[in-house]
């Protein structure tokens, strides 16, 4: 399992809301703007109230772009000059060593015969004879709150 997010579609799904605050009359002449920049989304707004707006019009659009919002960790809302405001929101990509030690907890306390798991990585690989007990792995992840995008890709035929 992995944890990625598709870079293109974010940037479409950037480009998108800036053309959305563009034509927005709440948004007309405030200064308002969403940047891409690496790995990492700049949002600026004259208000803290405008900046939830605009907040709300990037997640709108990276979910129609199937873009998980797990994948974005907002930083905090800065003082920028003019009285604006900003904020930060990094991409987060692959799965960190915290998150692979609770998953691997968690594919052990499943303790189903055969299945073992280990972390290559940022990625972390489950293995098992019985498919019916990797689908329950992979059930049980889903249904963990674990605050990252996960993707399941499985190799076997």
């Amino acid at each position: 399992m992995t944890s990625e997010v598709d870079l293109q579609e974010v940037r479409n799904a950037v480009d998108q809301a800036s053309r959305e605050i563009s034509t927005r009359f709440d948004f007309k002449d405030t200064g308002a703007a969403v940047v891409l920049r690496d790995r990492e989304i700049e949002l600026d707004a004259p208000t803290e109230d405008r900046l939830r707006a605009l907040v709300q019009v990037l997640e709108e659009k990276l979910v129609r772009r199937n873009v998980p919002l797990k994948a974005l960790s907002y930083g905090k809302v800065e003082q920028a000059a003019k009285g604006t405001v900003r904020q930060r929101a990094e991409l987060s990509a692959g799965i960190s060593q915290d998150h692979a030690k609770r998953i691997n907890k968690a594919v052990r306390d499943l303790a189903l015969k055969g299945v073992t798991s280990q972390a290559q990585g940022d990625q972390i690989r489950v293995t098992g004879k019985k498919r019916d007990d990797l689908q329950a792995v992979i059930a049980h992840l889903k249904a963990m709150d674990l605050d990252i995008p996960l993707q399941f890709r499985n190799f076997r035929d």
